[in-house]
């Protein structure tokens, strides 16, 4: 989904350890998928994990804006008024992403393409852009200004070009896709990441509460900030540590309050989403955002020091200790 970048870990634990783990790793939207999975027959499970990954280039081929005639590219190329049919995958993700930015009021926003064009060097470096070039990508955000046709499974832009970018979502999509075909084979124990920052538990590993999930300050490993137990849950992470990539939409931007923020949430994708919109959101928005999910929790590392350890404030939301 995006040009590769240092990996950066914002959860693990020592999965190899369960006993008869099977683990298969593969390669795509700039970061490794990893699945991790119990079953009887080995070699069933093997051709079931290749089946999820079969399914994750596809998907990436749809998603990406960086691959040449994929529905996001043509998206991008697309000329005001003029309906765009689309893949039920993208049509999907594009639903939950305009569902996302209304509950965030905006936090969450994946036409914010032209604010990284004038924010962000090549190598994630910021750069000084001046009042007009962000006059003009201020027009040219907002989902407001996409127009979506469920009947057709089609989108149209509403009088302006835009820059869409699926990477606060794409990953954590696949993941659940991926999860949604090792149950069609029958895989019930299973848990798959896409690169430490997106993870879906799938049921549990036998005489256990759930998938052993370690969250740790990206900026200090040796700091476990949460050992959880995840059944049929995900848990998203994102943070500032591969540079200023993280683009405050209404404030027009780089985020630079927050140092870390993890959403945990039913599937991966809103998981994934909530994690950028948490980095983006006043502590008050993020309290307001829980009254109405109340199955939806956060934690954020604020920039802000603590005032006993001096370093930044950890702020959390919900009951965490429910899943420890």
């Amino acid at each position: 989904m995006a040009e590769a970048q240092p990996e950066i870990s914002f959860f693990s634990s020592n999965w190899d350890a369960i006993e008869g783990i099977q683990r298969f790793s593969h390669e795509a939207m700039a970061t490794t998928f990893e699945i991790f999975t119990l079953h009887p027959d080995k070699r069933y499970a093997e051709q079931a994990a290749w089946a999820a990954f079969d399914e994750l280039d596809r998907l990436e081929a749809e998603l990406s804006k960086f691959i040449e005639n994929s529905d996001v590219s043509r998206i991008n190329h697309l000329t005001a008024d003029r309906w765009l049919t689309v893949g039920s995958d993208t049509f999907e993700c594009l639903e939950l992403c305009t569902r996302l930015y209304a509950e965030t009021n905006g936090a969450f926003d994946i036409t914010v393409g032209y604010f990284m064009d004038c924010w962000l060097a090549d190598d994630k470096t910021l750069l000084k852009p001046s009042d007009e070039q962000l006059d003009t990508a201020r027009r040219r955000t907002g989902m407001r200004l996409l127009e979506l046709d469920a009947a057709n499974v089609a989108i149209r832009l509403l009088g302006q070009a835009v820059s869409v970018d699926l990477g606060g979502v794409g990953k954590g999509y696949a993941v659940d896709k991926m999860a949604e075909l090792l149950r069609e084979w029958g895989l019930e124990t299973a848990l798959i990441h896409a690169g430490y920052s997106s993870v879906f538990a799938l049921g549990s590993p036998p005489d256990a509460k759930g998938w052993p999930v370690t969250m740790s300050n990206p900026a200090d490993r040796s700091q476990t900030l949460a050992l959880l137990y995840l059944y049929d849950r995900a848990l998203g992470g994102s943070g500032l540590q591969k540079g200023w990539h993280i683009i405050d939409p209404r404030a027009a931007r780089p985020v630079d309050d927050n140092l870390a923020a993890w959403a945990l949430a039913g599937d991966a994708a809103t998981a994934d989403a909530l994690s950028t919109a948490f980095m983006i959101m006043s502590p008050d928005e993020v309290k307001q955002y829980r009254l109405g999910h109340s199955d939806t929790l956060a934690m954020v590392i604020a920039k802000e020091q603590d005032a006993v350890t001096g370093e930044g404030k950890i702020l959390r939301y919900g009951l965490w200790e429910q899943y420890s």
